[in-house]
Order: structure tokens, then sequence, then C-alpha cells
């Protein structure tokens, strides 16, 4: 069942003088005392606001039993005590600003618009107890702690996505899952809703999409993700709760980008309707997925798919008023079209060389379609294939490097890297969580919270003029090991906390440490509501061999941390976490100047492609600005003399490589 966001819990201290409030706000100065929310308090709000203050009394009744008194501004009714949600449009903040007052004698909400007097409401709610139900039967009173708040969004979009393709979850869920969205401002909910393994989304015109692609005979069971366990699964969302759910997202100023996965992840479909497949092709037999993974039925580039693709997306249109649908564009494997006789005669007829121009016909198709409707294009950044459409908005799941390309290139992007920003991934040591159960199975991976924290959405290599195509960032939780909503709950929180300070908070107030603490009393929140969290993982800080220092433009693997590479224990390593770009560097700063040789092994059994730095140098510096090239890399190895009074060294690449980096060991004699 959906957990209620303002459930009674445990009870909690009294809200201290010091606010906890993620994500953090851009500008913020404590005050003296607090203002007390008691049974004479009551909301006065702008006639435009009622939908806000009536959710916003929904949140106060929560955590206080009280029916608050709500009166529109024209009234003039006197309260004893109030609460007041004010809009001023002139106010200089960004869509989604607002100021919040604060004092012992009342609250002042003013919005730049609706959403930011309801982001001022969230302000409030997370300022106050956990528990206020319990601290208003001893005392009351519910205390808001006395503060002066002007706040605004860093980025547009601040979003979450799910796969309900892999895993069905009900209707409830969903909902619960919004709120906590809201709880954090978060402003976008993508819904992934088709998969290999299910279609979830009621088409009305095509139903044998959620009769037969709704459905599947068997899934993996946890711990053997190879296996089968013979148990038929699906479900699926009729319109009408489509609806439902889009209204309910609407009332919390989050707007639901739907996502339809073509033309790939779509052997659900297919095996509904074999015709919009490949089905000139050898083998040919569609059927909804069993196993995780990617899989090679791909909708054929044909008039009658095409067809289907339109009405598909007039029905989803007309459910989802977002100006984005997402298409998907990911992981669409080629070899069908390549055998297909049908689409060879396109391909011929087209001048399209290989199966990456099929796909960039395909989706410049599917553009053209949603321009008709009004609509906005957005993919995974394999759209990019073969030639991007016009209007395309690409979401950077690979890296950034596809987001990077296409900001240069003047088309908007949404920043999703899988480095950072995948909640699939372990957030703890991968042997930590499955010793507590093989329910705690996740894909692989490791991010902990302050990974995601630690991640900025504008990548460096944008100018300011480029990274104005950054619309925002968002985070994934694809679902092949959440089979229940216990588990999502456990992979998504507290991460999600993480994502919205990203999402939401100025760059330069961003620090770790403080979040860390702040975090502490967002806990309380969750636990009373019971949410399924995950304790916050903290890795242990690595420590080179001598105090030297280490910093490098890589992300390690897991635990494998860049200080492991001079700590002079041979079983470990720095692994870093994806392909190489030229320029990428690890540099070790000695403590203490050397002279004498230095050596560096690169590659490792642990990596079945053995990950030896490729094209690189080994350099050597005794001021940390001016280089010298000690040797360059051979099979994975450089050695050499080092310069008198040598006191950094810099492994630099070259070369771009698409396998990763293992450096083993940095020695120096």
């Amino acid at each position: 069942m959906r957990k209620a966001l303002i459930a009674t819990a445990l009870l909690s201290a009294v809200a201290s003088a010091e606010p906890t409030i993620i994500p953090l706000p851009k500008e913020m100065k404590t005050g003296e005392g607090s203002f007390k929310f008691g049974d004479e308090t009551g909301i006065r709000f702008d006639k435009d606001l009622e939908p806000v203050a009536k959710l916003f009394a929904d949140d106060l009744k929560a955590r206080s039993q009280h029916e608050v008194k709500l009166v529109r501004e024209e009234l003039r009714i006197m309260l004893p005590s109030e609460i007041r949600l004010d809009l001023d449009d002139s106010l200089p903040l960004k869509s989604g600003g607002y100021k919040l007052e604060v004092t012992p004698k009342g609250v002042l909400v003013t919005g730049k618009d609706v959403a930011g007097a309801w982001y001022g409401t969230r302000s409030i709610i997370q300022m106050m107890p956990a528990s206020g139900a319990e601290v208003w039967a001893t005392t009351k009173g519910v205390p808001i702690p006395a503060v002066s708040i002007t706040d605004e969004p860093r980025f547009g979009w601040r979003g979450m996505h799910l796969d309900v393709g892999r895993h069905y979850f009900p209707v409830d869920d969903i909902k619960g899952f919004i709120d906590w969205l809201a709880f954090h401002k978060m402003n976008t909910f993508h819904w992934h809703l088709t998969e290999d393994q299910g279609w979830r989304i009621e088409i009305k015109k095509y139903p044998k999409l959620t009769e037969i692609g709704g459905f599947r005979d068997s899934s993996p069971p946890y711990g053997n993700r190879y296996a089968d366990d013979g148990q038929r699964y699906g479900g699926f969302y009729t319109q009408e709760q489509i609806k439902d759910v889009v209204a309910y997202a609407a009332a919390r100023q989050i707007t639901i980008v739907p996502e339809i996965d073509m033309p790939g992840h779509m052997a659900a479909a297919i095996a509904a309707y074999p015709e919009l497949g490949n089905s000139d092709i050898s083998g040919y037999a569609p059927k909804v997925q069993t196993r995780w993974g990617v899989h090679p039925y791909t909708l054929a580039p044909t008039e009658e798919t095409f067809r289907f693709v339109d009405d598909v997306l007039t029905e989803l249109c007309e459910l989802f008023p977002s100006q984005y649908i997402h298409i998907g564009g990911d992981e669409a494997p080629k070899d069908q079209w390549e055998s297909s006789p049908r689409v060879k005669e396109l391909m011929k007829k087209e001048k399209m060389k290989d199966g990456h121009d099929v796909q960039s016909y395909f989706i410049k198709r599917v553009e053209t379609m949603l321009e008709k409707k009004g609509r906005k294009l957005v993919g995974w950044d394999e759209i990019r294939e073969g030639g991007l459409s016009p209007n395309a908005t690409v979401m950077s799941w690979r890296g950034e490097a596809g987001g990077i390309a296409s900001a240069k290139e003047g088309h908007d992007v949404v920043m999703a890297s899988n480095s950072h920003l995948y909640f699939d991934h372990y957030q703890a040591p991968a042997a930590d969580e499955t010793a507590k159960g093989k329910q705690f199975e996740a894909i692989g991976g490791f991010l902990p919270i302050s990974k995601v924290y630690s991640y900025d959405p504008v990548p460096k290599a944008l100018t300011a003029e480029e990274a104005r195509h950054v619309l925002g960032v968002q985070a994934q939780l694809w679902t092949e090991y959440m089979k229940d909503w216990d588990k999502v709950e456990y992979m998504a929180f507290p991460r999600i906390s993480a994502l919205a300070e990203i999402a939401w908070t100025p760059v330069e107030r961003k620090n770790y440490d403080d979040f860390r603490a702040r975090l502490d009393g967002v806990l309380k929140h969750y636990d009373a509501a019971k949410v399924k969290r995950a304790e916050p993982f903290d890795p242990p800080k690595p420590q080179t061999k001598d105090g030297s220092t280490v910093e490098t433009s890589l992300e390690s693997y897991q635990e494998h941390w860049a200080e492991l590479a001079y700590d002079g224990k041979p079983d470990t390593f720095f692994w870093a976490d994806r392909s190489l770009k030229a320029g990428d560097h690890l540099t070790l700063t000695l403590r203490a100047a050397v002279s004498g040789k230095a050596r560096v092994i690169t590659g490792g059994k642990a990596s079945r492609n053995g990950d030896k730095l490729g094209e690189g140098v080994l350099e050597a510096s005794s001021d940390g600005s001016k280089w010298a090239e000690v040797a360059s890399f051979k099979e994975g190895i450089a050695e050499g003399p080092l310069p008198p009074a040598t006191t950094s060294l810099r492994i630099r690449v070259t070369k771009p490589q698409e396998n990763w980096l293992i450096i083993h060991e940095i020695e120096v004699e």
C-alpha cells in the first residue's frame, strides 16, 4: 500500500532553531524563536492559490490532527494566527522562485508564480517536526523555526524516472512516489511505460498491447538472473487511472513525461501485433520477453508501423499534457533491420548505408508526428545515431558525451549520466548488500549518496552559452531488480535527496558535509512515513601509503579508489568507471620531493578486457604546473628516470579508448 507522505511515527525532537531543508535554499537567514502553528492558526491565500492552500492544509492536518481554517485574501476575515500565501510576479526570481518569512508573529510565503508558492510550503513542511502530531498532543502546537528565505531553482528540469515495464506498481504507489518528489521540490516524473517485458498503458485502438503485451510467462528470480521462476506476471494502467495520476501530479506542480520506448525495447508490442516487427527475416518468433537485457526485436520502418506509432502517440498526447514526449530510442539492435529484405529495399531507396541511418530515419519520422501534435521529442542519447533529428532534446545517459555534443550543436539536453544517476546501482558495497538477503541484489555498479551529490549537471566542456542548453538533471530507477515497492523505496531513498539538491541548489552553495548533516532531519520524515529506505553509506576515506594525495578526472568503479594506485599493496588498484577521453588524468602529489625513477603498471585480471592504458604518458613536475615527460605507455606500462626534486607525477591519456582503466600501482624508487 502507498504510504502517505505525511504519516505519523516515532516521536522526534521539536524542530531546532537551525532549519533543515533539502534542497538547500539559495539564500537563508535564521531568526530568533519560532512561529507556533496552533489551533487558532489559519491559512490566508491569494485567490489563484486555492488548490495549493488546500493541499497545504491537508499536509498541516496530517502533522497536527488540526483542521486548518482557509480564508481567501479578499474576504478580509481576521485570523488570530495566520500563514499567508501570496503571489508577486515582479519578484526578481526564476519561475518557481519564492520568498519565505517566518517570525513568531506569522508566516508569509510569496511565490513568483503558483509553483513558487507551492515550493515555499514544501520548505515549511520540511522545517516542521516529522512527528508533529505527537508534538501537538503534548504542546497543542507545532513550532516552525524563524527564518528568512529567498529561493529559486537552478534548473527547470528536475526529474526522476521510474521503469514500470520490468515490474508493474499500483497507482497508490505511484501517487506516493509523486508526493515524495513534491517534498523534494522535483518537478518532472519520467514514467517509463513500455518495455520488452511488458506494455503497461491501455491504448484503446490496440487492445492486444495490454491483453498480450501486458503479461509475461516468467521472470528471473533474485539471486539467479539467468533462471526463470515460471510465474505469470503483468499488469497495466487504464486510461482513467492515467488521467487520475496526471491530475494528481499536476496539483503538486509535477509534469509527467511519458515514455513509449521505440524502435527497440518493443518485444511486448511486437508479440501483440507481430506485423509491426521485421517479420520477413528467418527465425522470427516474437514474444513478451522473460529475461532482462537487450533483445533483438525492433519495429519495422514500414508505413503500417508508422500508422501504429502515430495512433499510439495520438492517444498518449490526449492523456499527458506534457510538452515533451519521450520516445526512448536507446539500445535498438540493428541486426534485424540489416537482415530484412524490406528494410534493405528501404535503405537502397533512401540511400541509407547502415542500421544507424535506419534509426535516424525512424526517429525523424516520429519527431514529425509529434510536432504535428504540438509536442517535442526527447530521447536517450542513441537518437544521435545516424544524425540527430532537427528539434530533438537529448537525454544523456551514457556518461556526458552525448549531452556535450548535442549542446554544442544547439540541442537542449537533460543530463542523466549512468555514472552518477542510476539508482538501480548498489548504494553500499555489493557484498554488504547481498549479505542481507537475495532480495537486495542490484544490477551492479556502486553509487553511494556522496557520489550522487558530487555530480554537476553542467559539463566543464561547455561554454556559458552552450550550457544554456542544459535543461536540467534526472536520475533513473530501472526496476529489473525491484520486484516490489519496498525495494523501489530502498533504492531511491535517501539518494533522491542528493538528486534534489544538485537539481535545485546553486553549485557554489553545495557542500557535502553540510548536506549530510541536514539529511539526518529529512531521514526523520522518511522514518515517520515508514519509508523502507536504505541507510546512507559513506565510503571510508582511502589513504595512500604515506599521506601523498591523488586527484583524477575519473570516477572510481565500486570501491577501487584512486588512492589505491599508491598504497603499496599489490592486490589493490584504482579502476576507472568509464571509457577514457584524451586529457583524462590521475595526478599524484608526493608528500616529499624525490629523485630516482618511477614505474606505473596498468591493467589487470579483474577486467576481462584487461583495461590497460593504450596511449598515454607518465609525466613529472617539480612545481605542479610545468610537466616533463618521463615515459610513454607501452603494453600498459611506463617507466623512466625522474627529474631532480620531483613533487608530482601525472598519468595522462593522449588518445580516447573504449576500455576502462586499471592502475595497479605507481612505484617510485
